[in-house]
């Protein structure tokens, strides 16, 4: 309603003593408006604007993925994506003991899954050893292997303890024909810790694009988690400040955007056994990386 045809309505509601009433009506319809324009911020059960911040020592300034094991987050499980280390430590530590797995590289994920931990590195090789080598100077029993993900870029991987199946989602692949979607593969680890093919997914952008009301969305993931108290996944695109929500059949059910004074650079994720959400951030030469804590209320 323009400026002029609702001061024409208030001398006709005045003359008629009904100013009160049709005032009380343009509040109730711009209400609504807003709350039809509105997007939630959070997941329900967390709030993405409240985190607990647990400052990285200097090792893990270009910390880009991290894990628990069993979701016990007493111990944080991490890698940055220059050296071939899985660091531990404890939250609050200033320092962080390291394994050393692999030669320096680009290493972009790391989950651990039926005592093995699982290393992704950019190019799509993979590395697996024992979780009872964490705590030696070099793991002894590195496994590596490639030719199981296509030609790409990758950062994103999750892994199901109960299954034993490995998730991983490419930021950019070239078989990926057209920017609409986004490809998944599915990996079994085998008993012996090596990993064989399983499977395929595919995240629909343009489902992330319908919710987000824009076009053209460049969707990257850069982590991802499951949240098994949903049965829901969680997928990072770092590039837009972006979290997408999508259920076990893979579609996207929700996007929520992420505060950049938040969310500098956040790369990797993971839930605990109690449901409480983890954002990793890569730092930079004026700030400390970190991971934040948002906690799962019920």
């Amino acid at each position: 309603m323009n400026r002029f045809k609702a001061q024409e309505w208030l001398r006709v509601a005045d003359f008629y003593k009904m100013r009160p009433f049709l005032f009380a009506a343009m509040v109730l319809t711009a209400s609504c408006k807003n709350k039809e324009k509105a997007i939630p911020v959070s997941p329900p059960g967390y709030d993405l604007n409240k985190p607990v911040k647990y400052k990285m020592p200097d090792d893990l300034t270009e910390i880009s993925g991290f894990a628990f094991h069993n979701g016990n987050a007493d111990s944080v499980y991490a890698e940055q994506d220059e050296e071939g280390n899985l660091f531990n430590l404890r939250f609050g530590d200033t320092k962080a003991s390291y394994t050393k797995f692999a030669k320096s590289g680009d290493y972009e994920d790391v989950a651990i899954c039926r005592n093995w931990v699982i290393m992704l590195k950019s190019d799509g090789s993979l590395f697996t050893f024992p979780f009872s080598e964490v705590r030696n100077k070099e793991a002894a029993n590195v496994q590596k292997q490639k030719g199981l993900l296509p030609e790409g870029e990758f950062e994103a991987m999750a892994a199901d303890e109960k299954t034993g199946l490995v998730y991983i989602l490419c930021k950019h692949c070239a078989d990926e024909k057209t920017s609409k979607s986004s490809s998944g593969y599915i990996l079994q680890l085998n008993a012996d810790g090596s990993l064989k093919q399983s499977g395929s997914f595919v995240i629909d952008v343009k489902e992330i694009e319908r919710l987000v009301n824009k076009k053209r969305v460049p969707f990257r993931p850069s982590a991802m988690a499951k949240n098994t108290a949903t049965n829901e996944w969680y997928i990072l695109s770092s590039v837009n400040k972006m979290l997408a929500v999508a259920g076990a059949d893979w579609k996207v059910k929700a996007v929520y955007p992420l505060s950049v004074t938040i969310f500098i650079q956040p790369e990797g994720m993971a839930f605990d056994n109690r449901s409480n959400l983890y954002i990793s951030n890569e730092g930079d030469q004026l700030s400390a990386g970190n991971i934040l804590k948002f906690s799962f209320v019920k």
